[in-house]
């Protein structure tokens, strides 16, 4: 299986396309599917605070032998350390578990309280502080993503968002373009329902490929970067192996067109807040 290093890029910075998630992976999971995925070729691994694995993620990465400077790793500030002093520490603490500095550290979804130009700026703080390489945001809205880049010194480079198929994110898309950003895909599979979406299954026979990986490929075409999660070091090779075709402009076309109105299916957005699709 080839080893590309395909990235998207936001204020010089370049992000692999395709990482491994690591949401609700118990810890022994967690390390031995990091130590998995790194060997197999992946060099994005991203985890959070509040999945009470990073002590096991960053066991992976020493366990698969893979230098540390190859890796893109990405871990999120939880919502209760938003205050000025408390998300500098959850950042220290974030990073001993690790045992590395991260290179992106992200707000894990939009609070009013407190004051998001605090978060903000204490987010910054931590930036420069060393306690992470970059920041960014996860789970904002347009408008927040906007409101969030204009309270911050430092680029704003990925916000990583529920994204898949169903679910269209055209104002977030335009929005880190606008910006100089990024759009990072969870749940970028539908958690499992594109398996037998027949759109994806009829395009993936015509290139010998299974339905999550004309998914895969759809989102890294589009320079949208993904992080799929999986128990499974087969279905984590299966999701790395994506390198060796290329979906037309009509198959693009009408994998976008699978998108409806009542494709999301996880939102945990606090209630000051509304998603673009319901705006």
């Amino acid at each position: 299986m080839p080893n590309p290093t395909v990235t998207a890029e936001a204020a010089g910075v370049a992000i692999p396309v395709l990482g491994f998630g690591t949401w609700m992976l118990e810890p022994d999971d967690a390390r031995r599917m990091v130590r998995s995925a790194l060997e197999m070729g992946y060099r994005h691994i991203d985890t959070a605070w509040i999945y009470k694995n990073e002590k096991a993620v960053g066991e992976g990465i020493r366990d698969s032998g893979v230098p540390r400077d190859e890796i893109f790793l990405t871990t999120k500030i939880w919502v209760a350390h938003f205050a000025d002093g408390d998300l500098q520490r959850q950042a220290e603490e974030s990073a001993e578990s690790l045992g590395t500095t991260p290179d992106l550290l992200l707000l894990h979804w939009p609070k009013r309280k407190p004051a998001m130009d605090e978060t903000v700026r204490a987010l910054n703080d931590a930036k420069a502080r060393g306690l992470t390489r970059h920041i960014g945001l996860s789970n904002f809205p347009s408008a927040v993503f906007r409101e969030a880049q204009g309270y911050s010194d430092a680029p704003l480079i990925t916000n990583q968002v529920e994204h898949h198929p169903y679910l269209s994110n055209q104002p977030l898309i335009a929005a880190a373009k606008e910006l100089g950003s990024t759009l990072t895909a969870w749940s970028p599979l539908a958690q499992g329902k594109v398996a037998e979406d027949a759109t994806l299954v009829e395009i993936g026979r015509a290139h010998g490929k299974t339905p999550g990986q004309v998914t895969l490929r759809w989102l890294v075409q589009q320079g949208i970067i993904a992080i799929p999660r999986t128990q499974k070091e087969s279905r984590a090779r299966e999701n790395f192996d994506i390198w060796d075709f290329q979906l037309t402009g009509e198959e693009m076309q009408r994998i976008s067109a699978l998108a409806r109105p009542d494709g999301r299916l996880g939102d945990w957005i606090d209630p000051d807040f509304v998603w673009d699709d319901a705006a």
